[in-house]
């Protein structure tokens, strides 16, 4: 932290939406060319809070204080003039335009009325090279992979005259290297006076890069310590106002029989996979981005084609050509990204839970409202799900909330298998924990579980045996006893 002076303040900010109000009274002060923490559960407000700063939503109450003026509300464009910039937790990208286009996108570079595509490559190859990150700017958005994705949209925030730099969870789809690089570039606009408010519930991160943590609890200012005066035990404890002690649940495995089994699968992005899973079993897959582990998982679950191999499931060889062939054999799918593909956002949790089980609730086509919204009810009980109501449309809900919608309608069909795909990325530790329980209490009812994740303590902590992908190929295969952070890391590397 270069010096002590408050670049803006947020002063008594409210905010309420329907049934909910996520910021009650809050007021803290981000210091110039600080790495300033927000931390705290899912729905403590987070979010709400820099979408108020970046002009999205207008307080109800309060005032923003920058540059000796008050503000009763942002507006973009305001913003923008300031040199706020947002990297939102949501991607906001064009998917049809290229990386290029979408980072220059109302800045495009050219004279007059003519744009100079090539100096937008060129000049988006440098942003790039900046990150360490090897992609092409002429590729289409809607081609990329959520890390990809993520990466355009540093490349974007850092290209303009930023002052003040928001980052949601800006590292939850990146890998260890890609980590390290983005941090380079936060130290680097660090000491250019720019000041950095970090939202990430990778603990280890911000005891890394940040100088301050504000933490914050059910939309309310609980905290702000500084980072090298605090620690792990007493952040959790003021995020969830209560002691959490064990991290990953402790189960015996009981080694059952082959619930499914893969052989020399290939199709785009993977080949030659070839694997087991048991009842019971939790098989964790490793790799870094681009290894092909969510083409695999895709392909298992129907949503793409298999070029070449068989799936054996309880010790039948199916074809599963498609999501409604997966699910009639008993298969559930957590998607990596659960806004576009594991809910509808803008309906509602009742019909999000029941979605795949409305023809067992339905006589003549018409669906039994009773029954629906009794299976409903009885999954957000089950789960936990904290919605003011199953009306409710589940874009207002917490990302941990959303993720346990999704969970809630494969539990609702029963189903034999789960592919968890990053079950707990952007999910608060309080939520994540409720996860861990809940997948270890379906691999104990004999459920076979996979999960791909990218959080190497989570992988270790959860997983039965692991297997490494690098490349779209298989590269090795650990049980618990040869579990070893850099040995995985070594064999997804290889080439």
């Amino acid at each position: 932290m270069q010096d002590n002076e408050i670049v803006f303040s947020l002063r008594k900010i409210s905010k309420s939406f329907p049934g909910v109000l996520a910021l009650n009274d809050v007021s803290v002060d981000f210091v110039r060319g600080e790495v300033h923490a927000l931390l705290g559960e899912n729905g403590a407000g987070k979010s709400t809070l820099i979408k108020v700063l970046a002009g999205a939503h207008a307080p109800d109450e309060g005032e923003i204080q920058i540059g000796g003026e008050c503000y009763k509300e942002m507006t973009p464009r305001l913003a923008k003039q300031l040199g706020i910039q947002v990297i939102y937790q949501e991607f906001n990208l064009i998917p049809t335009l290229s990386a290029a286009e979408n980072i220059f996108l109302g800045d495009f570079i050219g004279n007059g009325w003519l744009v100079d595509k090539k100096a937008m490559v060129n000049k988006t190859k440098e942003l790039l090279d900046s990150l360490q990150i090897q992609l092409d700017p002429r590729r289409l958005v809607r081609d990329m992979s959520p890390a990809q994705q993520q990466i355009v949209e540093i490349a974007k925030a850092i290209s303009k005259d930023v002052k003040i730099l928001v980052m949601d969870e800006p590292s939850a789809p990146l890998t260890i290297n890609e980590v390290e690089a983005m941090f380079k570039i936060v130290r680097v606009l660090k000491e250019k006076g720019v000041t950095i408010i970090y939202i990430s519930h990778r603990m280890e991160e911000l005891f890394e890069i940040s100088d301050r943590i504000t933490v914050m609890r059910d939309g309310r200012y609980v905290s702000t310590q500084a980072t090298q005066a605090t620690n792990r035990q007493e952040l959790v404890s003021l995020m969830v106002g209560r002691e959490l002690k064990e991290t990953y649940p402790s189960r015996s495995i009981k080694p059952q029989q082959t619930l499914l089994e893969v052989n020399r699968l290939s199709g785009n992005g993977f080949e030659h996979i070839s694997f087991q899973l048991k009842k019971g079993e939790i098989l964790g897959f490793s790799g870094l981005v681009g290894a092909g582990r969510t083409e695999l998982a895709r392909a298992l679950f129907g949503a793409d084609p298999a070029h070449t191999g068989d799936i054996v499931f309880e010790g039948q060889k199916v074809n599963v050509r498609s999501p409604q062939d997966a699910i009639r054999l008993g298969m559930g799918l957590i998607p990596e990204d659960r806004k576009q593909q594991g809910v509808i956002l803008r309906s509602t949790v009742k019909r999000n839970i029941t979605l795949p089980s409305l023809k067992f609730l339905s006589r003549f086509g018409v669906v039994k409202t009773k029954e629906e919204l009794g299976q409903a009810e009885s999954f957000k009980n089950t789960l936990s799900i904290r919605t003011p109501t199953l009306e409710q449309k589940v874009n207002h809900l917490s990302g941990g909330n959303q993720q346990k919608v999704v969970l809630a309608k494969w539990l609702a069909r029963d189903c034999k298998v789960l592919i968890f795909d990053e079950p707990t990325r952007g999910i608060d530790v309080g939520a994540k924990q409720e996860i861990y329980k809940l997948m270890c209490s379906l691999a104990e009812s004999g459920v076979g579980i996979i999960m791909i994740s990218s959080d190497m303590e989570e992988l270790l902590g959860m997983s039965d045996r692991v297997i490494v992908l690098s490349s779209g190929r298989m590269t090795g295969e650990l049980g618990r006893e040869a579990f070893a952070q850099e040995h995985i890391m070594d064999m997804a590397s290889q080439h």
